[in-house]
């Protein structure tokens, strides 16, 4: 893979408590609204399991995810082809944190903060409700 090898960790209070950012974090159909610009396959609607398979694409960028673990308060999601390496993502009540690691010619840090402020901002309209 062409790129820069690139580490990045970022960590954001949230409204909301650790069930509700997991739901938001597993569920294929939470996934693809709060994701949204981003085009997200799921090859099933249920719930990310270990092994599942996804595709997300923003523009011409396409990613591959494989989850790689799931419990409580993790998910482990290894990628390829846009980007080689791992996202990974940590809660509990009030707090996400995201690690991203790869190669990739896109500057990661700036899709990982995009990503966590949709979060955030998903998870705000959910409190609301």
């Amino acid at each position: 893979m062409l790129g820069n090898f690139q580490r990045s960790e970022l960590r954001i209070e949230v409204p909301a408590t650790s069930s509700t950012i997991r739901d938001r974090l597993l569920s294929p159909l939470a996934l693809k609204k709060w994701l949204f610009p981003q085009q997200v396959n799921f090859a099933s609607e249920d719930l990310l399991t270990v092994g599942a398979k996804f595709d997300n694409s923003l523009g011409l960028l396409k990613v591959h995810s494989q989850v790689d673990r799931v419990d409580a308060q993790c998910l482990r999601l290894i990628l390829s082809n846009g980007v080689d390496g791992y996202h990974e993502w940590h809660w509990g009540d009030g707090w996400v944190q995201s690690r991203l690691e790869g190669v990739s010619l896109l500057p990661l840090n700036l899709y990982q903060t995009a990503t966590l402020l949709r979060l955030r901002e998903a998870l705000k309209t959910v409190v609301r409700q």
